[in-house]
């Protein structure tokens, strides 16, 4: 219902019910009922993009974005080629759709590539993964503190004694655990691998890394399905003719085992993506279709003990062939948010929403948050403000660049009623809920109709 003329005028003040507020709530305040059973205004947010803000004037690559929902701050790690192309981090802070940032640190005085960061939420540390090609390019952690508007770094830990490539990173928060997964260069050309790391303080302690796929593999997605308490690693096979494939690890302790590879894509699949929509309890994997011109194309996954099923894949939502992408879900608007270069659109940075429901997802018009040529992006969901952020590598020069986008949305579905009087924050009150009539409105027009709207 969203015309108050569906109200039956059965008296005023009648049909009034208490309920608990969920912030502090106006006389005559338009609620929705939550699924704790409080109520809270209606409220929503109309999709945009804020202004472009510069991290770093100097070519930055291999960006990865995270948000630390401790101190509420966003971290983008990255290496810095203005600074001998060091492994540098910097602290951004969000406020409506814009973002400032302090100053930058070097987490690795080295050339620092394939950066993948992540947030354990039991220690309140950011992990970042990244190759050390200052020492033999070996797959390297560091766990990071933030404080104010900066980041502090204990000592960096060795995870693979080999080359490495395309990182990737998720945090188990049912084990406490963060689980890397990458190419293992140094084994037979590229196994797929994983392994498990436990935070305590600054540091961070290893297990055995454990191979997945005895086969070359990369572009691997890696993401935590908190409704299994499942890790779920996509990935290119190439022991199987480069298709999309995906398998489902369980830790325990400082390991971790896998189930059976499954196939999501019997074509060349590379650009994995992929994040866990909470709403529907699904995994969603976003990829290059080389069945179909490399365009974007997304699929979504259930996954069931030890093994992973999948609906039919989405139309491609992009014109052209998408690179340097990355994936995230809005939980306050129940939304995928996709970021990509799109070549199919001069190469510009862009975004796009999707909308699970049940074994598929549709997706929205795409947005361009950069006009000029784009890399290495990558996105973080801001909890705290319900916010959007992007980093990524700006036009020819690579600048380091961020930018905030905000999902539309509105609550307004779940209507319930309006406020007969002000209620406090986590007090009780009454609402005038259907059949009712709200005798606090002022400045309405006789004979018209009133909507409830974001």
């Amino acid at each position: 219902m969203s015309n108050l003329s569906e109200l039956l005028p059965t008296g005023g003040g009648q049909n009034a019910v208490d309920f608990v507020a969920s912030g502090t709530l106006a006389s005559g305040q338009a609620v929705v009922l939550k699924a704790d059973g409080t109520v809270e205004a209606v409220t929503g947010a109309t999709e945009g993009v804020g202004t472009p803000v510069v991290f770093e004037n100097a070519n930055s690559q291999y960006c990865s974005t995270v948000f630390d929902s401790s101190s509420n701050k966003v971290v983008i790690a990255y290496c810095d080629l203005g600074n001998s192309e060091y492994g540098t981090a910097i602290v951004g802070t969000v406020s409506g759709t814009a973002i400032t940032f302090g100053t930058p640190v070097v987490f690795e005085s080295a050339t620092a590539r394939d950066m993948a960061s992540t947030f354990d939420s039991n220690s309140n540390k950011v992990v970042i993964a990244y190759k050390d090609v200052g020492n033999a390019s070996y797959g390297t952690a560091i766990v990071g503190t933030v404080s104010g508007t900066s980041i502090s770094f204990g000592t960096p830990v060795v995870f693979e004694s080999g080359t490495t490539n395309k990182s990737t990173a998720s945090f188990d928060s049912n084990s406490n655990r963060v689980v890397i997964s990458y190419r293992d260069v140094s084994n037979t050309g590229g196994y797929g691998t994983a392994v498990v790391g436990a935070v305590a303080g600054t540091a961070i302690t290893f297990g055995t890394p454990v191979v997945f796929e005895s086969a070359e593999v990369t572009h691997t997605g890696n993401i935590f399905d908190s409704a299994n308490n499942k890790i779920v690693i996509s990935y290119k096979d190439g022991g199987n003719s480069s298709y999309g494939t995906a398998i489902v690890g369980t830790v325990s302790g400082t390991s971790i085992s896998f189930g059976t590879a499954v196939v999501f894509n019997t074509s060349f699949s590379d650009e994995m993506i992929s994040t866990f929509d909470s709403n529907s309890n699904k995994v969603v994997i976003a990829y290059r279709d080389g069945g179909n011109s490399y365009r974007g194309t997304a699929i979504v996954g259930t996954v069931s003990g030890t093994s992973i099923s999948f609906g039919s894949a989405s139309a491609a939502f992009n014109s052209g062939p998408f690179y340097y992408a990355s994936a995230t879900f809005d939980s306050n608007a129940n939304k995928v948010v996709l970021t990509y270069r799109d070549a199919g659109n001069s190469d510009y940075g862009t975004v796009i929403v999707g909308t699970v429901s049940g074994t598929s997802i549709t997706f929205g018009t795409p947005v361009v948050f950069e006009n000029a040529y784009t890399n290495f992006t990558s996105s973080a969901f801001d909890s705290n403000l319900n916010k959007i952020v992007i980093g990524y590598s700006d036009g020819a020069g690579y600048i380091g660049t961020s930018v905030v986008f905000t999902v539309g949305s509105t609550n307004n579905t779940s209507f319930i009623g309006i406020t007969a009087e002000a209620i406090s924050s986590a007090a009780t009150g009454p609402v005038n809920v259907y059949g009712g009539i709200n005798a606090v409105q002022t400045g309405l027009t006789i004979a018209s109709d009133y909507y409830v709207q974001a």
